[in-house]
Protein backbone atom coordinates (compact mmCIF):
# COMPACT_ATOMS: atom_id res chain seq x y z
CA UNK A 1 0.00 0.00 0.00
CA UNK A 2 1.18 3.45 -0.91
CA UNK A 3 0.42 5.97 -3.59
CA UNK A 4 2.13 8.85 -5.30
CA UNK A 5 4.57 9.67 -2.50
CA UNK A 6 5.53 13.11 -3.71
CA UNK A 7 1.92 14.20 -4.24
CA UNK A 8 1.99 16.08 -0.93
CA UNK A 9 4.99 18.43 -0.99
CA UNK A 10 7.40 18.40 1.92
CA UNK A 11 8.94 21.72 2.82
CA UNK A 12 11.50 20.53 5.30
CA UNK A 13 15.15 21.51 5.20
CA UNK A 14 16.44 18.17 6.41
CA UNK A 15 15.71 16.38 3.15
CA UNK A 16 18.68 16.02 0.83
CA UNK A 17 18.64 17.37 -2.74
CA UNK A 18 17.06 15.06 -5.29
CA UNK A 19 20.29 14.51 -7.20
CA UNK A 20 20.66 12.40 -10.31
CA UNK A 21 21.58 8.73 -10.75
CA UNK A 22 25.21 7.94 -11.47
CA UNK A 23 24.02 4.78 -13.27
CA UNK A 24 20.76 3.38 -14.66
CA UNK A 25 20.08 -0.16 -15.80
CA UNK A 26 17.48 -2.06 -17.79
CA UNK A 27 17.68 -5.44 -16.15
CA UNK A 28 15.96 -8.52 -17.63
CA UNK A 29 14.80 -10.82 -14.83
CA UNK A 30 12.99 -13.48 -16.82
CA UNK A 31 9.33 -14.16 -17.59
CA UNK A 32 9.42 -11.28 -20.09
CA UNK A 33 9.98 -8.67 -17.36
CA UNK A 34 12.64 -5.95 -17.63
CA UNK A 35 13.24 -3.85 -14.52
CA UNK A 36 14.30 -0.23 -14.35
CA UNK A 37 17.09 0.14 -11.77
CA UNK A 38 18.99 3.30 -10.79
CA UNK A 39 21.94 3.99 -8.51
CA UNK A 40 22.41 7.34 -6.77
CA UNK A 41 24.75 8.84 -4.22
CA UNK A 42 28.29 7.51 -3.69
CA UNK A 43 29.33 4.54 -5.89
CA UNK A 44 31.43 3.18 -3.02
CA UNK A 45 29.03 4.16 -0.25
CA UNK A 46 27.02 2.02 2.17
CA UNK A 47 24.45 0.19 0.02
CA UNK A 48 20.75 0.72 0.67
CA UNK A 49 17.91 -0.52 -1.52
CA UNK A 50 14.63 1.40 -1.61
CA UNK A 51 11.49 -0.75 -1.87
CA UNK A 52 8.53 1.29 -3.04
CA UNK A 53 4.94 0.88 -2.02
CA UNK A 54 1.85 -0.29 -3.78
CA UNK A 55 2.32 -2.90 -5.08
CA UNK A 56 2.47 -0.94 -8.31
CA UNK A 57 3.50 2.47 -6.99
CA UNK A 58 6.92 2.70 -8.64
CA UNK A 59 9.84 4.73 -7.36
CA UNK A 60 10.31 8.48 -7.81
CA UNK A 61 13.11 11.06 -7.47
CA UNK A 62 11.58 12.09 -4.13
CA UNK A 63 12.61 8.75 -2.67
CA UNK A 64 16.30 9.62 -3.12
CA UNK A 65 16.08 12.49 -0.66
CA UNK A 66 16.32 10.57 2.62
CA UNK A 67 19.97 9.60 2.21
CA UNK A 68 23.23 11.49 2.48
CA UNK A 69 24.59 11.09 -1.08
CA UNK A 70 28.16 11.36 0.20
CA UNK A 71 27.67 8.31 2.41
CA UNK A 72 25.12 6.00 0.78
CA UNK A 73 24.98 4.05 -2.46
CA UNK A 74 21.22 4.29 -3.05
CA UNK A 75 19.59 1.65 -5.25
CA UNK A 76 16.02 2.26 -6.44
CA UNK A 77 14.01 0.11 -8.84
CA UNK A 78 10.51 -0.18 -10.22
CA UNK A 79 8.99 -3.54 -9.33
CA UNK A 80 7.52 -5.79 -11.99
CA UNK A 81 4.71 -4.24 -14.00
CA UNK A 82 5.02 -0.63 -12.86
CA UNK A 83 6.94 2.60 -13.27
CA UNK A 84 9.58 2.34 -15.97
CA UNK A 85 9.73 -1.45 -15.79
CA UNK A 86 8.12 -3.39 -18.61
CA UNK A 87 5.60 -4.70 -19.47
CA UNK A 88 3.36 -2.15 -17.80
CA UNK A 89 0.51 -3.34 -15.57
CA UNK A 90 1.38 -7.00 -16.18
CA UNK A 91 0.49 -9.50 -13.45
CA UNK A 92 2.00 -12.46 -15.29
CA UNK A 93 4.77 -14.06 -13.21
CA UNK A 94 4.25 -11.27 -10.67
CA UNK A 95 4.16 -12.52 -7.08
CA UNK A 96 5.99 -11.74 -3.86
CA UNK A 97 8.30 -14.66 -4.53
CA UNK A 98 9.18 -13.24 -7.96
CA UNK A 99 9.95 -9.85 -6.38
CA UNK A 100 12.17 -11.43 -3.74
CA UNK A 101 14.14 -13.15 -6.50
CA UNK A 102 14.35 -9.86 -8.40
CA UNK A 103 15.84 -8.05 -5.39
CA UNK A 104 18.40 -10.79 -4.96
CA UNK A 105 19.28 -10.68 -8.67
CA UNK A 106 19.76 -6.90 -8.51
CA UNK A 107 22.03 -7.31 -5.50
CA UNK A 108 24.17 -9.89 -7.26
CA UNK A 109 24.38 -8.03 -10.57
CA UNK A 110 25.45 -4.84 -8.80
CA UNK A 111 28.12 -6.70 -6.88
CA UNK A 112 26.71 -5.87 -3.43
CA UNK A 113 27.43 -8.36 -0.66
CA UNK A 114 24.80 -7.03 1.76
CA UNK A 115 22.66 -3.95 2.11
CA UNK A 116 20.19 -1.96 4.16
CA UNK A 117 16.51 -2.31 3.28
CA UNK A 118 14.41 0.88 3.23
CA UNK A 119 10.72 0.34 2.58
CA UNK A 120 7.33 1.75 3.49
CA UNK A 121 3.84 0.29 3.39
CA UNK A 122 3.96 -2.55 0.83
CA UNK A 123 7.69 -1.78 0.63
CA UNK A 124 7.91 -2.71 4.33
CA UNK A 125 6.08 -5.97 3.60
CA UNK A 126 8.53 -6.78 0.83
CA UNK A 127 11.53 -5.78 2.95
CA UNK A 128 10.46 -8.20 5.68
CA UNK A 129 9.78 -11.00 3.21
CA UNK A 130 13.13 -10.52 1.49
CA UNK A 131 15.05 -10.25 4.77
CA UNK A 132 13.48 -13.45 6.07
CA UNK A 133 14.43 -15.23 2.83
CA UNK A 134 17.99 -13.80 2.66
CA UNK A 135 19.03 -12.65 6.17
CA UNK A 136 22.74 -13.11 5.38
CA UNK A 137 22.56 -10.35 2.77
CA UNK A 138 20.81 -7.78 4.99
CA UNK A 139 22.54 -5.40 7.40
CA UNK A 140 19.39 -3.73 8.76
CA UNK A 141 15.83 -2.65 8.02
CA UNK A 142 14.29 0.83 7.98
CA UNK A 143 10.52 0.49 7.75
CA UNK A 144 7.64 2.96 7.55
CA UNK A 145 3.89 2.46 7.80
CA UNK A 146 4.13 -1.27 8.42
CA UNK A 147 1.82 -3.55 6.42
CA UNK A 148 2.05 -7.27 7.24
CA UNK A 149 -0.19 -8.51 4.44
CA UNK A 150 -2.78 -10.05 6.76
CA UNK A 151 -6.48 -10.52 6.17
CA UNK A 152 -7.30 -8.27 9.12
CA UNK A 153 -5.41 -5.40 7.49
CA UNK A 154 -7.18 -5.93 4.16
CA UNK A 155 -10.54 -6.12 5.92
CA UNK A 156 -9.75 -2.84 7.68
CA UNK A 157 -9.13 -1.03 4.44
CA UNK A 158 -11.42 -2.79 1.96
CA UNK A 159 -14.02 -4.36 4.23
CA UNK A 160 -15.48 -1.23 5.75
CA UNK A 161 -13.36 -0.85 8.89
CA UNK A 162 -11.72 2.46 8.11
CA UNK A 163 -14.95 3.58 6.40
CA UNK A 164 -16.23 4.48 9.87
CA UNK A 165 -13.81 7.41 9.78
CA UNK A 166 -14.23 8.25 6.09
CA UNK A 167 -17.84 7.45 5.18
CA UNK A 168 -17.92 10.01 2.39
CA UNK A 169 -14.77 8.74 0.68
CA UNK A 170 -15.85 5.13 1.21
CA UNK A 171 -19.20 5.82 -0.45
CA UNK A 172 -17.44 7.20 -3.53
CA UNK A 173 -15.27 4.09 -3.70
CA UNK A 174 -18.10 1.64 -2.95
CA UNK A 175 -20.79 3.13 -5.15
CA UNK A 176 -18.95 2.27 -8.36
CA UNK A 177 -19.87 -1.34 -7.54
CA UNK A 178 -23.42 -2.83 -7.66
CA UNK A 179 -24.93 -3.38 -4.21
CA UNK A 180 -24.97 -7.16 -4.57
CA UNK A 181 -21.15 -7.22 -5.02
CA UNK A 182 -20.20 -4.76 -2.29
CA UNK A 183 -19.56 -7.53 0.23
CA UNK A 184 -16.18 -8.21 -1.40
CA UNK A 185 -14.78 -5.01 -2.83
CA UNK A 186 -11.41 -6.50 -3.80
CA UNK A 187 -13.09 -9.22 -5.89
CA UNK A 188 -15.59 -6.75 -7.37
CA UNK A 189 -12.88 -4.36 -8.50
CA UNK A 190 -10.77 -7.28 -9.76
CA UNK A 191 -13.56 -8.28 -12.12
CA UNK A 192 -13.47 -4.81 -13.68
CA UNK A 193 -9.75 -4.02 -13.51
CA UNK A 194 -9.12 -7.22 -15.47
CA UNK A 195 -12.01 -6.81 -17.91
CA UNK A 196 -11.15 -7.40 -21.55
CA UNK A 197 -12.16 -3.83 -22.36
CA UNK A 198 -9.34 -1.33 -21.56
CA UNK A 199 -11.94 1.40 -21.11
CA UNK A 200 -13.55 -0.56 -18.29
CA UNK A 201 -10.15 -1.07 -16.69
CA UNK A 202 -9.45 2.66 -16.87
CA UNK A 203 -12.87 3.57 -15.46
CA UNK A 204 -12.27 1.56 -12.27
CA UNK A 205 -8.54 2.18 -11.86
CA UNK A 206 -8.92 5.81 -10.82
CA UNK A 207 -11.46 5.30 -7.98
CA UNK A 208 -9.26 2.51 -6.61
CA UNK A 209 -6.28 4.90 -6.50
CA UNK A 210 -8.33 7.84 -5.18
CA UNK A 211 -9.69 5.80 -2.26
CA UNK A 212 -6.21 4.98 -0.95
CA UNK A 213 -4.76 8.41 -1.65
CA UNK A 214 -7.59 10.13 0.22
CA UNK A 215 -6.55 8.41 3.44
CA UNK A 216 -2.78 8.66 3.04
CA UNK A 217 -2.03 11.80 5.01
CA UNK A 218 -3.56 14.00 7.69
CA UNK A 219 -2.94 17.10 5.60
CA UNK A 220 -3.30 15.54 2.13
CA UNK A 221 -5.48 17.01 -0.58
CA UNK A 222 -7.48 14.20 -2.20
CA UNK A 223 -6.39 13.40 -5.74
CA UNK A 224 -9.14 13.51 -8.35
CA UNK A 225 -7.04 12.51 -11.34
CA UNK A 226 -3.83 10.71 -12.24
CA UNK A 227 -2.03 9.68 -15.43
CA UNK A 228 -4.11 6.80 -16.86
CA UNK A 229 -1.12 4.46 -17.25
CA UNK A 230 -0.04 5.05 -13.65
CA UNK A 231 -3.56 4.53 -12.28
CA UNK A 232 -4.04 1.33 -14.31
CA UNK A 233 -0.71 -0.19 -13.24
CA UNK A 234 -1.20 0.79 -9.60
CA UNK A 235 -4.77 -0.48 -9.35
CA UNK A 236 -4.23 -3.73 -11.25
CA UNK A 237 -1.07 -4.74 -9.40
CA UNK A 238 -2.34 -3.79 -5.97
CA UNK A 239 -5.64 -5.56 -6.54
CA UNK A 240 -3.85 -8.65 -7.91
CA UNK A 241 -1.68 -8.91 -4.81
CA UNK A 242 -4.50 -8.27 -2.35
CA UNK A 243 -6.81 -10.76 -4.06
CA UNK A 244 -4.06 -13.33 -3.51
CA UNK A 245 -3.30 -12.35 0.12
CA UNK A 246 0.02 -10.84 -1.00
CA UNK A 247 1.21 -14.36 -1.86
CA UNK A 248 2.04 -14.90 1.81
CA UNK A 249 0.75 -17.40 4.33
CA UNK A 250 -1.53 -15.76 6.87
CA UNK A 251 0.67 -14.32 9.60
CA UNK A 252 3.87 -15.42 7.84
CA UNK A 253 5.90 -12.28 8.49
CA UNK A 254 5.27 -12.43 12.24
CA UNK A 255 5.71 -16.21 12.33
CA UNK A 256 9.13 -15.98 10.68
CA UNK A 257 10.37 -12.90 12.47
CA UNK A 258 12.83 -15.04 14.41
CA UNK A 259 14.85 -15.38 11.20
CA UNK A 260 15.76 -11.68 11.37
CA UNK A 261 15.67 -11.13 15.13
CA UNK A 262 19.43 -10.52 15.13
CA UNK A 263 19.16 -7.69 12.60
CA UNK A 264 18.79 -4.06 13.72
CA UNK A 265 15.62 -2.31 12.58
CA UNK A 266 13.93 1.06 12.90
CA UNK A 267 10.21 1.56 12.33
CA UNK A 268 8.84 5.05 11.64
CA UNK A 269 5.08 4.81 12.11
CA UNK A 270 2.47 7.55 11.95
CA UNK A 271 0.34 7.55 15.09
CA UNK A 272 -2.77 8.28 12.98
CA UNK A 273 -1.96 6.12 9.97
CA UNK A 274 -5.35 5.15 8.55
CA UNK A 275 -3.98 3.05 5.69
CA UNK A 276 -1.71 0.85 7.82
CA UNK A 277 -2.75 1.34 11.47
CA UNK A 278 0.01 1.29 14.13
CA UNK A 279 -1.11 -2.05 15.57
CA UNK A 280 0.88 -3.92 12.91
CA UNK A 281 4.08 -2.00 13.67
CA UNK A 282 3.52 -2.59 17.38
CA UNK A 283 3.03 -6.33 16.91
CA UNK A 284 6.10 -6.57 14.70
CA UNK A 285 8.34 -4.70 17.15
CA UNK A 286 7.12 -6.39 20.33
CA UNK A 287 9.83 -8.79 21.50
CA UNK A 288 12.26 -7.72 18.77
CA UNK A 289 15.03 -6.38 20.96
CA UNK A 290 16.99 -4.92 18.04
CA UNK A 291 13.97 -3.02 16.73
CA UNK A 292 13.39 0.68 17.50
CA UNK A 293 9.72 1.63 17.03
CA UNK A 294 9.16 5.37 16.65
CA UNK A 295 5.49 6.39 16.79
CA UNK A 296 5.26 9.81 15.16
CA UNK A 297 2.63 12.20 16.55
CA UNK A 298 0.15 14.08 14.36
CA UNK A 299 1.11 11.99 11.33
CA UNK A 300 -0.60 9.59 8.97
CA UNK A 301 0.72 7.22 6.32
CA UNK A 302 2.36 9.28 3.60
CA UNK A 303 6.11 9.20 3.07
CA UNK A 304 5.92 12.92 2.36
CA UNK A 305 4.39 13.97 5.70
CA UNK A 306 6.86 16.39 7.32
CA UNK A 307 7.33 14.55 10.62
CA UNK A 308 7.57 11.17 8.90
CA UNK A 309 10.08 12.46 6.35
CA UNK A 310 12.15 14.22 8.99
CA UNK A 311 12.34 11.16 11.21
CA UNK A 312 13.38 8.93 8.32
CA UNK A 313 16.22 11.34 7.56
CA UNK A 314 17.16 11.28 11.25
CA UNK A 315 17.30 7.49 11.18
CA UNK A 316 19.49 7.38 8.08
CA UNK A 317 21.78 10.10 9.43
CA UNK A 318 22.06 8.17 12.69
CA UNK A 319 23.14 5.06 10.80
CA UNK A 320 26.06 7.00 9.34
CA UNK A 321 27.46 7.18 12.86
CA UNK A 322 26.64 3.66 14.00
CA UNK A 323 27.58 2.04 10.68
CA UNK A 324 25.20 -0.89 10.81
Amino acid sequence: MDRMAEQNAVSHGRLYPTGEPFATHRMPVGDGHVLYVEECGHPDGVPVVVLHGGPGGGCSPFMRRFFDPAHYRIVLFDQRGCGRSRPTASVEANTTQHLIRDIEEIRQKLGISSWLLFGGSWGATLALAYAQAHPDHVTGLILRGVFLGTQAELDWFYGGGVARFFPDQWARFRDHIPAEEQGDMIAAYHKRLFDDDPLVQARFALPWLIWENALAGLQSSPVSHAPPDYARAFARLENHYFLNNCFLDEGQLLRDRHKIAHLPAAIVQGRYDMVCPPQSAWRLSKGWDACDLRLIPASGHALSEPRIASELVNVMNGLRRTEI
